[in-house]
């Protein structure tokens, strides 16, 4: 019997031990842990969600390319595109800048082309950003669309990259664009531009046509606002339609706010709209950049294609070039113009039918 109690004695121990690891567990070992919400887990990258890449995600090794898409020049920038897509393996990101009554087309032409598969952002370009800085006195009203002013707002667009192609729309690229990418810029330069003085190939075309290249062309040199600048009129020239740009670099030298004053500076005095070159976008850029730019190679921005109808570079010279830009009143997608097989083998025809080829003969 007294065995038995003993068993029972020890049993009951037993029993109020276990109970009382029991009670201890259950009341200090504190809360569960909540299930992240979706935006709590986003604030840790290693624990965010996979999501799938979009049309409008930019990455970190691409190559981000920004070109302008006015509604009536539509079919030149999408053979840019093509052009620049078709002939390089890298990842190129474009950046689409428009208006806002041209983006619905903008979409339409690439989603249903071939395009289909490029990376893009469409960005709306707001024009009252201009109001106060240009004045119609071009004798070409489209050199005073609100497009060709959009090189020099470059970091106030919705852009992520740090540094970025700026193309024309009426270039076509036979190189592969990621060697134009990687240009160095040197020490100090928030863009590489091709100098006018450049390639002696050129240089019998551009006499034959009267192009200019110095900033004689460009500047009033009687008005005494240029003449202060210090800059001598012989100077080489350089084309704004192609150049790569430090969207960092090009902040902290204010470069878009250098860029307006001398557009105010235009409207007061007119120092640069009744010169012999015309145009309202390139002059503001030659006085901010003057000795202040990389030269790119020359081969990629061969230029001058669209000054004349009559006056051609040889075809061998032309299959050599990584960059044609048909600059001047002369377009590829009009006519007369020189050289157009070598732009309309990337020309994508726009499938709502709105943009149309004008070729010899009434024949479309």
């Amino acid at each position: 019997m007294a065995l038995l109690r003993k068993i029972n004695h020890i049993l009951l121990m037993m029993l109020v031990l276990i109970v009382c690891l029991l009670l201890h567990s259950k009341l200090f070992r504190g809360p569960p842990r909540p299930k992240l919400k979706r935006t709590e887990s986003r604030k840790d990258p290693e624990r965010a969600p996979k999501v799938p890449v979009e049309k409008a995600a930019e990455g970190g090794d691409d190559i981000p390319v920004v070109i302008c898409a006015a509604e009536e020049r539509m079919g030149g920038a999408m053979a840019t595109i093509n052009s620049i897509y078709s002939n390089t393996d890298a990842s190129v990101f474009f950046y689409i800048v428009t208006l806002r009554d041209a983006i619905k087309l903008t979409r339409q032409y690439i989603e249903k082309t071939k395009l289909k598969g490029i990376k893009y952002k469409i960005l709306e370009f707001n024009p009252m950003v201009l109001k106060g800085k240009v004045k119609p006195d071009s004798s070409r009203p489209d050199l005073l669309h609100p497009l060709n002013f959009v090189r020099f707002y470059l970091p106030l667009l919705d852009i992520s990259h740090q540094r970025v192609i700026y193309l024309d729309d009426d270039v076509i690229v036979q190189g592969d664009i990621k060697d134009l990418y990687h240009t160095k810029l040197e020490k100090g330069h928030a863009a590489a531009f091709a100098t006018d003085c450049d390639l002696p190939s050129t240089h019998e075309m551009v006499r034959s046509v009267g192009m200019q290249t110095t900033y004689m062309g460009f500047l009033d040199y009687r008005k005494q606002e240029v003449r202060d600048l210090g800059i001598n009129p012989s100077d080489c020239s350089f084309n704004p339609g192609v150049f790569v740009a430090d969207i960092g670099e090009w902040k902290k030298q204010k470069i878009t706010k250098q860029l307006e004053n001398w557009m105010q500076e235009n409207l007061k005095n007119n120092i640069y709209s009744s010169a012999m070159a015309g145009g309202v976008a390139t002059p503001p850029m030659l006085i901010v950049f003057h000795d202040k730019y990389t030269i790119i190679d020359p081969l990629w921005h061969v230029r001058h294609l669209g000054w004349s109808p009559d006056a051609r570079y040889p075809e061998t010279f032309l299959q050599g070039a990584h960059l044609l830009h048909w600059n001047g009143r002369f377009k590829p997608w009009d006519y007369p113009c020189v050289h157009l097989d070598l732009w309309e083998k990337w020309f994508i025809p726009d499938p709502t039918g709105k943009f149309l080829l004008v070729r010899p003969e009434g024949k479309i």
